[in-house]
């Protein structure tokens, strides 16, 4: 098991388009990811079946890797309890974990996933990106607009986002 959790990484995915004229099996799929509106955001490795439902979706979402300092900086923030309430360093410390920020390490190392985490909100609700999405949000990513895989460049939306 410590091979697979070697090779794994946390990926972040953004769902940034609705789905009034999706298919069936894209808001079906959508939905699995707990992505159910626009701006959410959640925290995955990249195991095969995550990877298949990302490329399944990929006219409604964009996704890559997260840095260290963007999963800190979500979990803080952006991370939510049942009832609306803020992550605290207590529900840490009920969960086996010192601080938010070893929470944080372990999920970006791939050690704990978050949405398995009791009582707390799967998904992160963002903001809409300051000064705006750079490019078309119909088109993917390697030909100028928002949509699919940007591997690292994730984290400069996702902080914008914060």
């Amino acid at each position: 098991m410590t091979e697979k959790t070697k090779k794994r990484k946390c990926l972040v995915a953004v769902r940034i388009r609705g789905t009034i004229r999706a298919s069936r099996p894209n808001r079906e799929t959508l939905q699995k990811l707990n992505l159910t509106r626009n701006n959410y955001a959640v925290l995955i490795d990249n195991r095969p079946a995550f990877l298949g439902m990302l490329k399944k979706a990929r006219n409604f979402i964009t996704w890559g890797e997260a840095s260290k300092e963007n999963v800190n900086i979500m979990i803080n923030e952006r991370g939510r309890l049942a009832g609306d309430k803020k992550l605290t360093d207590e529900y840490a410390q009920e969960n086996g974990y010192k601080s938010l920020e070893d929470l944080a390490e372990a999920i970006f190392n791939c050690r704990l996933e978050y949405w398995k985490l009791p009582n707390a909100k799967p998904v992160f609700r963002l903001r809409p990106p300051t000064k705006g999405f750079k490019g078309k949000v119909k088109k993917s990513y390697g030909m100028g607009g928002e949509l699919g895989y940007r591997g690292k460049k994730i984290n400069e939306l996702v902080k914008r986002m914060t």
